[in-house]
């Protein structure tokens, strides 16, 4: 089904649509495609190089079929599992960086690699894998995650975090090669002041994981960042919010809604800002998408974001390493979707993988130009040191003091 829905659709999106909409922008690469007629042959080219792109990055979907997930004993993801699927495609881009480059391209013509099919192998839907929906589950159990439950982008974010500590804490049980060759760092908002919010990127807390990450050899490690977000209070999917309680904080799904007064910000002042993250070199995406319907969105072009969606239900797909001449199509998507950037839910994830100190400097430098240029509403800044805080990690348990309010008083609260 999948293969004849692409047959039908591969020219949805063609190189005389692209040539309308100026240059194509796919995870840190430009692609210059042109309306003028005296550069048609250029803007050909580029448009195919953009396809190859487009098509070579891994595509992760909802699968039928799997071990059971726990006493759930369910054995699909369909209707509740896309943003895990979109968090696994992220996490495959970043190891796509980290093993192959960012201008690694599939070639069905060639064998395989057998890094590129030892990263496919990892995302497996089962316990053996190390970054299957099983895993991911159980990493994922501290944030809420249930198999059937749909998730949002802020306990996606705690869960490839979580999976990444525990990652780390095996190897130093049993030695041997870790899962992940890089740290995970989750950008939290400032948890006190009155700039907004806006999430603090703070360098000396990534050198102190990236210190510990490294081997002892090493002052970096490589790392991947991830900035949750909700760009604005204008509109709301009601599926993101799923309340617990924990340490008396009362927590809305990314989002800890604290007592302090905020002017709303429209989402649509973000868009030039969030435009502009597919631009950065380092950049991983960003999960989420369609309201209550998570996508990885990939590129843009003008006004238009461009994704991979992972509502699409596959059979389980075994993949070996040692098979080079596997057929992985299924992991694999030449149909480019598009959606307007201004109609995507606000509630989302971006991802950045910097392979050494030098790359992370140059995105904490391309971040702060970002700021400058869209003065007034940054998603994210940059900061050398972490501010003092009353506030705590919110898995801290000895939070009485600073919430000992009741949480259901009128007190106005702020959305980060």
């Amino acid at each position: 089904m999948q293969r004849l829905q692409e047959l039908l659709l591969r020219h949805r999106f063609t190189a005389a649509d692209s040539s309308s909409g100026g240059e194509i922008w796919v995870l840190g690469i430009c692609y210059k495609v042109s309306a003028d007629a005296n550069d048609e042959a250029v803007s050909a080219h580029a448009f195919e190089e953009f396809l190859n792109d487009f098509s070579s990055r891994i595509w992760i979907t909802y699968r039928k079929g799997f071990e059971s997930l726990g006493e759930s004993k369910l054995t699909s993801d369909v209707g509740w599992g896309c943003m895990l699927r979109s968090g696994q495609i992220l996490l495959a881009q970043a190891l796509v960086c980290h093993y192959l480059g960012r201008t690694w391209r599939r070639n069905a013509c060639q064998e395989c690699l057998q890094e590129y099919l030892q990263i496919l192998q990892s995302f497996g839907d089962s316990e053996s894998c190390s970054f299957s929906i099983h895993n991911l589950l159980e990493a994922g159990r501290p944030f809420g995650l249930a198999a059937g439950s749909w998730l949002g982008p802020y306990a996606l974010c705690r869960t490839l975090e979580a999976l990444a500590k525990a990652d780390e804490d095996q190897n130093a049980k049993k030695g041997g090669k870790r899962a992940l060759p890089f740290a995970v760092y989750v950008v939290s908002g400032e948890t006190e002041g009155d700039r907004g919010g806006a999430p603090v990127r703070c360098v000396e807390d990534a050198a102190v994981l990236c210190s510990k990450w490294g081997e002892a050899t090493e002052e970096w490690s490589p790392l991947v960042v991830l900035v949750p977000l909700v760009l604005g209070l204008d509109k709301l999917n009601p599926r993101c919010l799923f309340f617990y309680w924990r340490s008396r904080i009362f927590q809305i799904e990314h989002v800890i809604f604290r007592l302090h007064r905020c002017p709303r910000v429209s989402k649509l002042k973000y868009l030039p800002s969030l435009r502009a993250t597919f631009t950065l070199p380092q950049s991983l995406g960003v999960a989420g998408g369609k309201p209550g319907a998570s996508t990885h969105l990939i590129g843009v072009q003008g006004d238009q974001a461009m994704y991979l969606d992972p509502h699409e239900n596959q059979q389980v797909f075994a993949v070996t390493p040692e098979n080079l001449e596997l057929d992985t199509s299924f992991y694999h998507c030449s149909v480019v979707r598009r959606l307007p950037l201004d109609s995507i839910d606000p509630s989302l994830a971006i991802g950045f993988y910097c392979r050494d100190r030098a790359e992370f400097d140059d995105l904490c430098a391309r971040s702060s130009e970002l700021v400058k240029q869209y003065n007034g509403a940054p998603i994210f800044t940059v900061a050398e040191k972490s501010a003092p805080s009353k506030l705590q990690n919110s898995s801290d348990m000895g939070l009485e003091e600073s919430f000992s309010k009741d949480p259901s008083s009128e007190d106005d609260w702020q959305m980060l």
